[in-house]
C-alpha cells in the first residue's frame, strides 16, 4: 500500500483569520446589557454583563475583541434599549444586525435567561436567520419620530380633555349647562376658560379643562408645522403624491427609517407596512391571505391615502369600478390599492438622499 505524503506547509500551523472570527450577540435592557460571543464553528466563547453606558459599551467591545475578531453583532431592541449600543458598534466598524426575540418553541427548549437570549442572538446571525439592518436613528427621520410621539400624545390628551369637559356638562347645574348649550367647540372652550374657578368645583374643573385643551391645541399646531417643515425639506416629492399629507408622510418615513437603503426593494417596504399578501396554499388549495403583520401605523397611513384617492382621484375610482365588476369586494380592492400606493411611496422614499451620519447627537 502506497502512502501519499502531504506537502508540509508552515502556514497551516497558524490559525487563519476566518477561524478566529466570532459573532457577538447582545440582549439589551435599560441598565445592563448581556453579551455573548459565539465562534464561527458554533462554540460559545463566553458571556458577560455590561452597564448600559458609554463606558460599558467600550468595555463590551474590548471584551468581545479579546475572544475573537468581531465583524457582526446581533442586537435585540435596536430601536429602544439597544439604540445607543447599536450606534457605538457601528462607529467601531462592526455590522449591526437587528435580532427579534426567540420564538416560544425555542424558549421552551432552552429556557429564558439574559445569557441564553444573548447567545440566541449571536446564533441567529451566525445561522442566517437574522439579516435585517436596524434603523440608523441619526437623521431627520429620527427628528420626525421624536416630534410625532409628542404630537400624538398631545392630540390624544386633547381629545380626552374634550370628552371629559362635555361629560361634566351633562351633569352640571341646569343654569350653567343651559348657558353653554348650543355653542361651537371653540366658543365653548373659550366660555369655559372664562368661568370663575371660585364659584364651584364644577366651574373650576371646566375652567382647568378648557385651559388644558387650549395648551394642548397650541402644542399640536406647533408640532404639526415643525413636522411639515422637516418632511418638506427632507422628501418634498413624497408630498407631491395624491392623498399624501405631512402626517401620513411622516409615518411612512418613520417606518422606512433614515437609512432607507436597508430595504432591498419595494416588496420589502410593502411587507414592512403589512400590505404584502401572504401565501396560504395547501394541497389543491392555492390562495393568499391578508398580511396582519408589519407596521400597523404605516398600514393605517396607506389606508387613509387610498380612501383619499378613491374620493378625489379619477384613476383610483375607475380601478374600483373595474375590479368590482370582476367580482372583487370593495375591501379587496382597497387592499390591492394599498399595495400599489406602497410601491409609489417606496419610489419617493428611495429617491431621497441618505442623511450624513451623526446629524443627531448620540
Amino acid at each position: 500500500m502506497t502512502i501519499l505524503s502531504m506537502p508540509h506547509n508552515d502556514d497551516t500551523a497558524q490559525p487563519s483569520l476566518d477561524s478566529a472570527t466570532a459573532v457577538l450577540g447582545v440582549d439589551t435592557h435599560k441598565d445592563v446589557h448581556v453579551a455573548a460571543v459565539v465562534s464561527v464553528l458554533g462554540a460559545l466563547l463566553g458571556t458577560q454583563p455590561f452597564p448600559a453606558t458609554a463606558i460599558g459599551y467600550r468595555q463590551l467591545v474590548e471584551w468581545a475583541h479579546s475572544l475573537g475578531i468581531i465583524r457582526q453583532a446581533g442586537v435585540e431592541g435596536t430601536g429602544s434599549y439597544g439604540a445607543g449600543l447599536a450606534r457605538h458598534l457601528a462607529a467601531e466598524g462592526i455590522e449591526v444586525i437587528e435580532v427579534n426575540r426567540p420564538d416560544r418553541a425555542a424558549r421552551r427548549r432552552s429556557g429564558k435567561t439574559d445569557a441564553v437570549d444573548a447567545e440566541a442572538a449571536a446564533r441567529a446571525v451566525l445561522g442566517g436567520r437574522a439579516t435585517g439592518a436596524p434603523k440608523s436613528k441619526d437623521g431627520p427621520v429620527e427628528e420626525l419620530r421624536v416630534l410625532k410621539v409628542v404630537k400624538d400624545s398631545a392630540v390624544r390628551n386633547r381629545t380626552q380633555a374634550i370628552n371629559q369637559l362635555k361629560a361634566l356638562l351633562v351633569s352640571a347645574p341646569a343654569q350653567l349647562r343651559e348657558s353653554l348649550a348650543g355653542l361651537s367647540n371653540p366658543a365653548l372652550f373659550k366660555a369655559c376658560a372664562a368661568l370663575d374657578a371660585q364659584a364651584s368645583a364644577v366651574h373650576q374643573a371646566l375652567s382647568l379643562l378648557a385651559h388644558r385643551i387650549k395648551q394642548l391645541s397650541t402644542e399640536a399646531t406647533t408640532l404639526t408645522r415643525r413636522i411639515s417643515a422637516i418632511v418638506q425639506a427632507h422628501n418634498p416629492q413624497l408630498l407631491d403624491l395624491t392623498g399624501v399629507g405631512p402626517d401620513s408622510a411622516a409615518i411612512l418615513l418613520i417606518a422606512a427609517g433614515d437609512n432607507h437603503d436597508r430595504l432591498r426593494d419595494e416588496a420589502s417596504f410593502a411587507a414592512l407596512c403589512g400590505v404584502s399578501p401572504v401565501e396560504r396554499s395547501s394541497g389543491k388549495n392555492q390562495r393568499r391571505r391578508l398580511n396582519r403583520g408589519g407596521n400597523r401605523q404605516a398600514n393605517a397611513a396607506l389606508y387613509r391615502v387610498v380612501l383619499s384617492r378613491l374620493r378625489w382621484e379619477e384613476r383610483s375610482r375607475a380601478y374600483l369600478l373595474r375590479r368590482t365588476s370582476e367580482g372583487k369586494t370593495k375591501r379587496e380592492v382597497i387592499r390591492c390599492l394599498k399595495r400599489y400606493v406602497a410601491r409609489e411611496i417606496h419610489r419617493a422614499i428611495a429617491s431621497a438622499p441618505l442623511p450624513v451620519r451623526g446629524s443627531i447627537a448620540a
